[in-house]
């Protein structure tokens, strides 16, 4: 049988087992206390509850965020709680705790601290009202735990359980819990009665009145000779056998009173039986013996409310409130000769009400002495609270014993004995001392205690404070700053801090009045302090000034050598201006809390406050909104004199500094809100961004400044830095008559307020649209038919709207909607209904049927009986190869059919399965079950059937565009929506930009009836990836004005811009155009951008190579006017040429329709083949001459890296060898090659439209010959060239002239600032004084270029300063890359670019340990097969197959030369660690001299050699299951 060893797990095991709802309070949301890490196994395992109806809800929450809030709210909703907390919190919850008193709460108490533990804060709330039990051992806090419970739903009044963990440290083991004794102790009636119940009031801070109250006919029947009210200890009891007491003379407490009161059931009248009472101190008694006596008659254990230990006739005892183990151990083992042998040791189990009578019915009649022990620290009275208690319950007189108090402090077990000694000494002394002390009163430091700590994230915000006023920073309240003797519970508060800034602030006044006086009257060496202090004095509240002069000042006194000078300088820290700071966290928003806060806005000191909120939004509906959390930046500009920000480093770094400087330049109160989410203290960096994202976008969380005297400069108040707002804000702002000085400078901001949005809104909206649908339809004829359906990529939908056409067609009524835009309510009155689902991630519904298919799963009560219904599924039956993952397959539409008919749904057909890997994919499935429903319907035989349309391909789209023109002008126009046409989202990628939307914001804003968080993407077009320092600076300024505050280097050598909302899309293009720059054909179905190795070593040969580089990207760049027109032209331009207008454009190279696919060119400079060339539609590798310039290039064709997950059909290639071919017709030659292209690839599969797959079709030789063709000559032989690596070489190297250049390491290509790395500013700031090149590699990395030696120093010494010369990092990080991914890119499966920094450094310590930290490997990874980052051509890769899921391939070759093979299909990343780590250090001990990873994998036999692309897809290490 299992058992249990510590305190903690039994009173974890028995809350969790009585309650609803435990509240585990915490010292950290990431820090376990005794309590929860057994409360989250229980979770974890999904035990059962005996009295939730549920399984029970266990809430942490961190133990200074007023954690007894959390309490009312489920306890007035029917709700059984308990709480399992230290006693750290008892005194700051005295409010809430008298009115929790009267609810069925139990509060299990670990008295704090840990090995000293302070008895003070039991006594100090023992008047709350609350019944308090007290247990020692493991087996009675098991039983006290439990006995709590039961008391608690009997009597429906608070109970508090408190213990001292360390008193049963050393118990043995005991069984876990008895269900069965459960069960009987626990009054199950009475707990559903309480649940059933709600009670109506909402107040905590006011009495509401409410009141614990009880019958008489649901107490036992207790008779008025029952033993079970005195307690009387049972006979077989021999060496602790206590005779009884007479106290019948007098009542031995004021609580008594209402006991011997009460009539005995027998004398009532059955009226008064039924009628409701408060409950009473005797009511608890008689509950509490009767659980007691039940529990004996089970088990065998006695429980009394005060328990007597020790012979019948002891003439002395020992009373201990506190931790009783080591006098227990030592009294029971005393000598015969011993003071302390034959005593007594009384202690309380039931410590309130306290019933006097039962401590003197516990008493044998010999006793004469009794000594008081209380381990209580913070007395407030003389005379301790246990003392006061026993002295009025066993009064005074001639028979009543003698009683002295002793303070206990801390004993060692070895000095139990001696304590003992002279605690006895003094009771049997003739004039005993009162109050001694006995033990230490010195704190113990205990190391597995809890204390405040400050939690990791928050560390981003005072790393800025840091970053922004360096040594003028002081923060009052610092973590682990020195405070000799005072903790940080009171350290940390804003009360303490205030004080200790406004005595700092006082002081530093005296020190420029004496400033003052010692100028006028001061007796210096020489005249010279007295002038720089005066200077000093005119700026002294200058930080700027002061802070520039003081350090002369300083020196002039060192210097001086008189008294005053020295008396002066020490102070010295005194001639700066500090930026001086409050640091706090969303704690500070609780009332309890808040009054601190108050008191700095109010008094309006120059103090900064910065106030961390963590909570997720995603918790924000869980949150108990009866907690009343402030909103302290409404609070603050309420009082209007003080300045507030609201800031999220996640969201905006730059806001973050611009908010902290006007914070500390503004004369008065300043508070900063900053945002911060998370779960957990060391919750990851991508974990707090998702969060911030989410709060942001949807107003949760709005980014603002607000100061109080703008106005007087004539500039607004407030400024808003984000889209939308929060209602309560939106209040003040009307208030303030400010939301219209708002809406008036921007006009469209109304559109974008956050009002209350919500499961009503998104109800409305479902309910008018079918409304709206089913009021069109009514005057039509034939049956109904509603469509439903649920697709991520497109095709579900496709398919249901086609499916709606063509039974229109066919005379039915028809209604095609997503799942879930349907109201699920109207479901049972349908007749037909036909389902049609796509498949997402491991078996799971896409984003819009979720919700639907949530409803539907969890419905008890939904009737489906009178619907007729059919469901087709979308999947593929290879996607999840392993024979226990083919339950995937199709599993969204499989649940639904079936749960469906299981409401009562009957089948029109069966369920319908289509297969990509069928030769049609899914239409294959769907040709065979369509026509089945039509006959299901009746209507399979219908005449006349109209023709379909056949449906519009990119092919269309392109030659309907007017030469890329579309609609695009005007779909900017359109306000009311972040998106544009369908049409014109594949026009713009022709112009260098693609619609996207913030995946991690797409199922919030949904559930708010919001269209997705739209934006655009922006690719530049960047000749060889070089750029002027005056191109990067306007770049920077880009990305700041018009995205997202980062820079995206790519792998293809350019700049991409992220969250471009529509509104910002033309200007930003606008703006890369005064860079002299453009984006027409970086992306879509042209010649795209051309890349070029860095070479940092030989410029001149580099500069050969770049310019024949511009002049193919000319030669191809398309001629289309539409890109002026629509982008760069002004609009009072009437000078116009769209579509119907004269001037009509022409496309020499491309033509109408361009081309196939999209086409893709680069350079390559052996012996690097940083560019990847073999991975392109045409690669160029350059061939230098005999003076070490540019003669020619060796041409390779058909190199692609798209492939689509379990299609063989599709493959990545590298690229096959046409010939060399001169420098001066490299151009033509790049253009007959596209030419051939054009006319020769699919235009029809754009799956199949790619140069490579025209090469396979075609053959090399014929290829070959048809550029011959065009030529008009043929490729000359291949020159000899020898790659050695694909990666960059970072750091320092010189080129032929002199000239220096830098690599830096951006891992991924991001550039931003963070707080740990301000790398975006860095770079700025050199762009503005270096004057050679920027040139972005092909691996995603920048190359400062063409420093002079003159210039070397002062680049160094920023690249110091901004800590951008840091190359300390693995070889494997140094060699990686990846792709976007999530949040913007609609493609993406999984995470690449935020994920692989994280997965490496779970490597590092591997690599490390086996010597492999300096070993280049080349690890890619993407967030879907498309390839971006060119992952087929890794050493190793993960490729996304659905979320936190990856392909991993092995073996491709360290030049770039050889495709890598798949070797373990979706894994995750406890799989791909398994992998990697030991074939890592396999690698170490194995591999052979100057072997690469990749060809190792080879060697070795773990995966084969990939030849070609034709044979990607064969000899994979994990054969996929060709079984459903």
């Amino acid at each position: 049988m299992a058992s249990i060893s510590s305190a903690g797990e039994a009173v974890a095991r028995i809350a969790y087992l009585s309650s609803d709802i435990v509240i585990s309070v915490q010292p950290s949301l990431s820090k376990d206390t005794e309590f929860s890490r057994h409360l989250q196994d229980l979770v974890a395992k999904k035990s059962p509850s005996i009295v939730a109806r549920e399984l029970p809800e266990v809430r942490p929450i961190r133990h200074n965020t007023d954690p007894l809030l959390s309490v009312f709210e489920p306890l007035r909703s029917g709700k059984l709680v308990s709480v399992t907390t230290t006693s750290s919190i008892l005194l700051a919850s005295v409010p809430h705790l008298y009115k929790l008193a009267e609810y069925p709460v139990v509060i299990h108490v670990s008295i704090h601290p840990l090995g000293f533990p302070d008895y003070s804060d039991i006594t100090a709330i023992r008047q709350s009202g609350f019944s308090f039990l007290q247990s020692e051992t493991l087996q009675e806090v098991q039983d006290i735990a439990l006995t709590a419970h039961a008391l608690a739903i009997k009597s429906r009044k608070g109970v508090i359980h408190f213990f001292d963990v360390n008193n049963s440290k050393d118990d043995k083991s005991i069984h876990i819990e008895d269900q069965e004794l459960a069960y009987t102790l626990l009054d199950l009636d009475s707990a559903k009665a309480y649940q059933a119940a709600r009670i109506g009031s909402t107040s905590i801070y006011v009495d509401d009145g409410h009141q614990a109250t009880i019958s008489n006919s649901e107490l036992p029947a207790i008779g008025e000779d029952d033993s079970r009210l005195s307690f009387t200890p049972p006979e077989e009891q021999s060496r602790f056998k206590v005779p009884s007491r007479d106290v019948s003379s007098s009542a031995s407490s004021p609580r008594e009173g209402s006991a011997d009161s009460r009539p005995t059931i027998s004398s009532m009248t059955s009226m008064e039986s039924v009628t409701a009472r408060p409950v009473t101190s005797a009511d608890i008694l008689d509950v509490l013996a009767v659980i007691w006596s039940r529990l004996e008659s089970i088990t065998g254990r006695l429980y009394r409310p005060f328990e007597y230990t020790g012979p019948v006739n002891a003439d002395s005892a020992v009373f201990i409130f506190g931790s009783t183990g080591i006098f227990v151990d030592a009294i029971q083992g005393a000598e015969p000769e011993e003071a302390f042998a034959e005593v007594g040791i009384i202690t309380a189990r039931l410590y309130r009400p306290w019933l006097g009578t039962n401590l003197v019915d516990c008493l044998p009649p010999s006793v004469k002495r009794i000594a008081v022990l209380e381990q209580i620290k913070r007395k407030t009275t003389k005379w301790g609270p246990v003392l006061l208690d026993i002295l009025t319950s066993l009064k005074t007189g001639p028979s009543a014993p003698l009683i002295v108090g002793h303070q206990l402090g801390h004993i060692e077990p070895a000095t139990a004995r001696q304590a003992l000694r002279g605690i006895f000494q003094n009771l049997k002394s003739p004039s005993p001392v009162q109050n001694l002390e006995v033990g230490s009163k010195t704190p113990v430091t205990v190391s597995h205690d809890y204390s405040l700590e400050q939690p990791k994230v928050e560390s981003a915000y005072m790393k800025i404070l840091d970053q922004v006023f360096g040594e003028r920073l002081y923060v009052a309240n610092r973590f682990e700053a020195s405070d000799a003797g005072i903790s940080t519970s009171i350290t940390t508060n804003p009360e303490y801090g205030f004080g200790s800034l406004l005595a700092r602030i006082e002081h530093r006044k005296r020190f420029i009045g004496e400033i003052g006086d010692a100028t006028k009257h001061g007796d210096f060496v020489t005249e010279i302090p007295r002038s720089w202090l005066s200077k000093w004095a005119l700026s002294a509240e200058d930080p700027v000034k002061a802070n520039s002069l003081a350090p002369d000042v300083i020196a002039r006194l060192s210097t001086d050598g008189s008294p005053l000078a020295s008396q002066l300088l020490a102070s010295k820290s005194l001639f700066f201006r500090e930026s001086q700071w409050l640091i706090g966290s969303d704690a500070w928003a609780y009332d309890l809390g808040n009054s601190g806060v108050h008191h700095v806005i109010a008094s309006g000191a120059n103090i900064n406050m910065l106030i961390i909120e963590s909570q997720p939004y995603s918790e924000r509906t869980a949150a108990d909104a009866t907690r009343r959390k402030k909103d302290i930046g409404l609070y603050a500009m309420n009082f209007g004199n003080a300045y507030v920000a609201s800031v999220a480093v996640y969201s905006s770094y730059t806001q973050v500094i611009e908010a902290m400087i006007e914070a500390d330049q503004f004369d008065g109160p300043s508070v900063v809100v900053a945002y911060l989410p998370y779960n957990k203290e060391d919750d990851s960096a991508l974990t707090v961004l998702q969060e911030t994202k989410k709060a942001v976008d949807l107003g949760y969380w709005p980014l603002y400044r607000w100061s109080p005297n703008n106005e007087e400069a004539g500039e607004p108040n407030f400024s808003l830095d984000s889209e939308r707002i929060k209602k309560e804000l939106e209040e003040f702002l009307r208030r303030d008559n400010h939301l219209s000085q708002l809406m008036k400078r921007h006009p469209d901001f109304s559109a974008n307020l956050s009002e209350s949005y919500g499961s009503e809104v998104r109800d409305l909206q479902k309910r008018k649209a079918k409304d709206a649908y089913d009021q069109m339809l009514e005057g039509l004829y034939g049956a109904p038919m509603t469509i439903l359906f649920a697709s991520d990529n497109g095709n579900a939908e496709s398919l249901a709207r086609r499916l709606g056409n063509r039974g229109k067609a066919r005379g039915l009524k028809t209604l095609v909607l997503a799942m879930d835009d349907y109201p699920l309510e109207d479901l049972a009155g349908e007749e037909n209904v036909v389902l049609v689902t796509s498949t997402a991630g491991q078996g799971e519904f896409p984003q819009n049927g979720r919700a639907f298919w949530d409803a539907i799963k969890n419905s008890a009560d939904l009737d489906l009986s009178a619907i007729k219904f059919s469901v087709f599924a979308l999947g593929d039956s290879h996607y999840w190869p392993r024979k226990e993952d083919e339950i995937y397959y199709n599993k969204p539409g499989k649940d639904l059919d079936t749960r469906i008919a299981f409401l009562g749904g009957k089948r029109l057909t069966g369920v319908g399965l289509g297969d990509d890997q069928d030769p049609d994919s899914y239409q294959t499935g769907y040709a065979d079950w369509e026509p089945k429903l039509w006959q299901a319907l009746g209507v399979d035989n219908v005449e006349g059937l109209p023709e379909e349309p056949p449906q519009i391909t990119n092919e269309d789209i392109k030659i309907e565009s007017n030469f890329l023109r579309g609609t695009i002008a005007e779909g900017l126009k359109d306000t009311t929506t972040g998106s544009i046409a369908a049409s014109d989202q594949q026009l713009t990628k022709f112009h260098g930009t693609y619609l996207q939307d913030d995946r991690d914001l797409r199922d919030e804003r949904k559930a708010q009836g919001l269209e997705p968080a739209y934006a655009f993407m922006i690719r530049c077009r960047l000749n060889g990836g070089v750029a002027t320092p005056s191109q990067w600076l306007q770049m920077d300024a880009i990305s700041g004005s018009y995205g997202n505050e980062t820079m995206k280097m790519t792998t293809r050598q350019t700049f991409q811009f992220h969250g471009v909302v529509k509104g910002k899309l033309k200007p930003a293009m606008q703006a890369i155009n005064k860079a002299l720059m453009t984006t027409l054909a970086a992306c879509g179905d042209v010649n795209r951008n051309v890349m070029v190795s860095a070479l940092p070593t030989q410029s001149a040969y580099h500069r050969d190579v770049h310019q024949v580089s511009a002049k193919i990207s000319e030669h191809l760049l398309p001629a289309t006017t539409a890109y002026h027109e629509i982008w760069l032209k002004d609009d009072d331009d009437t000078k116009t040429q769209v579509a119907g207008n004269a001037v009509i454009d022409q496309e020499p190279l491309y033509g109408p329709t361009y081309l196939p696919r999209k086409f893709k060119i680069t350079i390559a400079i052996p012996p690097h083949n940083d560019t990847d060339v073999f991975a392109h539609d045409i690669g160029l590798i350059a061939i230098k001459n005999s003076e070490g310039r540019l003669d020619g290039f060796n041409v390779l064709v058909g190199g692609g890296m798209g492939v689509t997950h379990n299609n063989k059909k599709t493959y990545p290639r590298t690229g096959s060898m046409m010939g060399y071919a001169s420098a001066d017709n490299i151009h033509i030659v790049c253009e007959k090659v596209m030419l051939v292209q054009r006319d020769n690839g699919d235009r029809k599969n754009r799956k199949h439209a790619r140069l490579k797959y025209t090469i396979d079709d075609m053959g090399v030789d014929v290829f070959r010959s048809k550029v011959e063709d065009l030529l008009g000559y043929r490729f000359e032989e291949p020159r000899p060239f020898e790659f050695v690596s694909n990666i960059d070489t970072f750091g320092w190297q010189k080129d032929e002239f002199g000239l220096n250049h830098h690599t830096f390491f951006i891992e991924n290509g991001r550039i931003e600032d963070t707080t740990d790395f301000p790398m975006k500013t860095g770079l700025r700031e050199i762009a503005k004084v270096h004057d050679g090149e920027f040139r972005l590699t092909g691996n995603q990395h920048l190359c400062l270029s063409g420093v002079h030696d003159d210039d070397l120093e002062k680049i160094k010494g920023m690249m110091k300063q901004y800590k951008l010369d840091n190359l300390q990092f693995s070889g494997l990080r140094l060699s990686s890359s990846a792709c976007v991914a999530f949040p913007t890119c609609g493609l993406a499966m999984a995470e690449s670019e935020r994920y692989l920094p994280i997965l490496i450094t779970k490597l590092e310590e591997c690599l490390e340990e086996n010597g492999l930290r300096q070993d280049s490997i080349v690890m890619r990874m993407t967030g879907c097969p498309n390839g971006c980052a060119r992952p087929w051509l890794a050493e190793v890769a993960f490729v996304g197959k659905a979320y936190n899921t990856y392909n991993m391939y092995l073996g491709g070759g360290y030049h770039g030369q050889r495709l890598n093979k798949l070797y373990r299909s979706s894994i995750q990343e406890e799989e791909i660690l398994g992998i990697m780590k030991p074939l890592l250090k396999r690698y170490a001990l194995e591999r052979q001299d100057g072997e690469r990873f990749g060809d190792f994998t080879i060697r070795i036999g773990m995966i084969k050699p990939t030849t070609e692309g034709k044979t990607f897809h064969d000899d994979v290490a994990e054969a996929e299951s060709d079984a459903e």
